[in-house]
């Protein structure tokens, strides 16, 4: 079944698609918001260089929008719980969001007392600020500095913590190039007994350049048969490419297997009308 999580049914149709933005997006966001499906869940990032201002300026942007705000909390970037506290409190007060993504972030030492969204989870948040829908995320392709079966103990533990705690959970995973590797990681998904939906990583078209910046940064691999299975040269990097190859290899290979609840994530690198618009054009006709 390639349909919308358990939740989200008893609520009416799941929107095709979520999609990412900073709170320097938000003007990109509102020019595209006729192309985007209302009640779209679009995940705010946590960067270093915003302020919680800034983050909760953007939720109420996109709630105004018909659209439904999903916070990034990073883990390494909170300051101490009362940073935490405050940061929620505000969220649920200003726009009341569905579902948090809590997520371990990219400092090389955290700033304050979570160095990981275990920890994050450990701290009581969920429990001080009722919040009943996660969202966590996955490396299918792995993590340059953390260890396959590091990866997978952390990602069981939160499913079964988050199940113990009575909240729903999704899985977004990070972009990627290999839609073969992606597959078998959700395989052993389902074979380790979970049947958490997954959002599954896209990286909307952009130029090759930037899409091979945005890969290192979060720990993407990219070999030049990766790149060649993709559909792109390691030469050209002003080409602009999307991800067609990725997009259809995923589909056929989803056709031949039991993969359960599968729905998408947009990573807008070249721009949120560019990636929209290819979305709508892809992932309708997949959820419908």
């Amino acid at each position: 079944m390639y349909g919308p999580p358990m939740e989200e049914q008893h609520r009416g149709p799941a929107a095709p698609y979520a999609l990412e933005v900073t709170g320097k997006d938000i003007a990109q966001l509102e020019a595209s918001q006729a192309d985007i499906p209302a009640g779209t869940p679009v995940n705010i990032a946590f960067l270093g260089n915003e302020t919680h201002a800034q983050r909760i300026t953007a939720a109420r942007v996109i709630r105004a929008c018909g659209f439904e705000p999903v916070p990034i909390i990073s883990s390494r970037r909170l300051l101490s719980q009362q940073d935490l506290d405050t940061l929620v409190s505000e969220l649920i007060i200003e726009v009341r969001p569905k579902r948090f993504l809590l997520v371990g972030g990219d400092p090389a030492s955290p700033a304050g007392p979570y160095p990981d969204s275990l920890e994050l989870l450990r701290s009581g948040v969920i429990e001080r600020h009722g919040i009943r829908h996660v969202g966590i995320v996955a490396y299918p392709e792995g993590h340059p500095r953390i260890a396959d079966a590091a990866l997978w103990e952390a990602l069981k533990w939160k499913l079964s913590f988050l199940a113990d705690a009575g909240c729903s959970v999704e899985i977004t995973t990070q972009f990627g190039f290999d839609a073969d590797t992606v597959l078998r990681w959700i395989e052993q998904l389902r074979h380790e007994g979970f049947d958490t939906p997954v959002r599954i990583g896209v990286p909307g078209p952009t130029d090759v350049g930037k899409l091979l910046r945005f890969a290192r940064q979060f720990g993407v691999a990219a070999s030049a048969g990766i790149a060649r299975r993709y559909g792109f040269s390691l030469a050209q990097l002003v080409h602009r490419v999307g991800p067609e190859r990725f997009f259809e290899r995923l589909l056929h290979g989803m056709e031949k297997r039991d993969v359960g609840a599968i729905l998408y994530h947009l990573y807008p690198f070249g721009g949120i009308a560019d990636g929209v618009r290819w979305m709508n054009r892809h992932a309708v006709s997949v959820t419908a």
